[in-house]
């Protein structure tokens, strides 16, 4: 059984689908400059996935971060620019890792690196991908020039890898398009919805061995749907 879809030219690695952030560009790039940016974005990632675009101020991100609200213009023109910054970033992590996917991969061993890969980030930045999910559940506006043209041919090649692995009899005839969508979901769920899976479970937070367990199981399931074999 083969899932027809708009052909596009299979290539070894493909370039990560970015889209411009508006920070404050013209300026050298120096290791107090990084630590500055790095600094704004992690508290900003905090106060955007508590309380939402419109319930974030500038302020509060400035105080988090430990900089004068000044030197947040400084890096970042206005909110929107620095909320745009946090989706980048997050997105621009997924993506890399998923074009590290290629035709000429064994699929139970790229599934699986990327899988632990999508864990360690949900572990490790939990709150840039709940805003991330925010944006999406409340409509995706700040995304528009991101899910463009572009993306839609970056995502179809993406699901080409998945069927090339099909067609070569590496993997079971499932859909490319939603074996994705539930890499992405399932991964995703132990970062958005941590506050549920806790009280469910008991837990106060979810450590490291949780989230290696976790992905440990996700591997067993999705793997052993798609006709091939853990090596865990």
């Amino acid at each position: 059984m083969r899932y027809q879809r708009t052909v596009h030219p299979l290539t070894r690695s493909e370039p990560p689908m970015t889209f411009e952030v508006p920070a404050h560009a013209g300026k050298p790039a120096s290791r107090i400059r990084q630590k500055n940016e790095e600094a704004i974005l992690k508290a900003a990632e905090i106060e955007f996935a508590r309380h939402g675009f419109k319930g974030t101020s500038m302020n509060t991100i400035a105080q988090n971060a430990g900089l004068p609200k000044a030197n947040l213009h400084y890096y970042f023109t206005n909110k929107l620019g620095l909320y745009i910054g946090v989706l980048s970033n997050i997105i621009q992590l997924w993506d890399s890792t998923f074009n590290t996917l290629t035709c000429d991969d064994d699929p139970a061993e790229a599934l699986t690196r990327y899988i632990r890969a999508k864990m360690e980030f949900s572990r490790r930045q939990p709150q840039a991908s709940r805003v991330f999910a925010m944006e999406v559940i409340s409509g995706g506006e700040c995304l528009t020039e991101y899910f463009n043209q572009d993306y839609r041919a970056w995502f179809q090649g993406r699901a080409n890898v998945f069927q090339a692995w099909i067609d070569a009899g590496k993997m079971d005839p499932v859909d490319p398009v939603n074996l994705i969508f539930l890499l992405w979901g399932s991964t995703q769920h132990y970062a958005d919805f941590a506050t549920q899976i806790c009280r469910v479970t008991g837990r106060t937070k979810l450590t490291k061995q949780d989230m290696e367990d976790a992905g440990d199981n996700l591997i067993r399931i999705i793997l052993k749907g798609c006709g091939l074999t853990p090596a865990i």
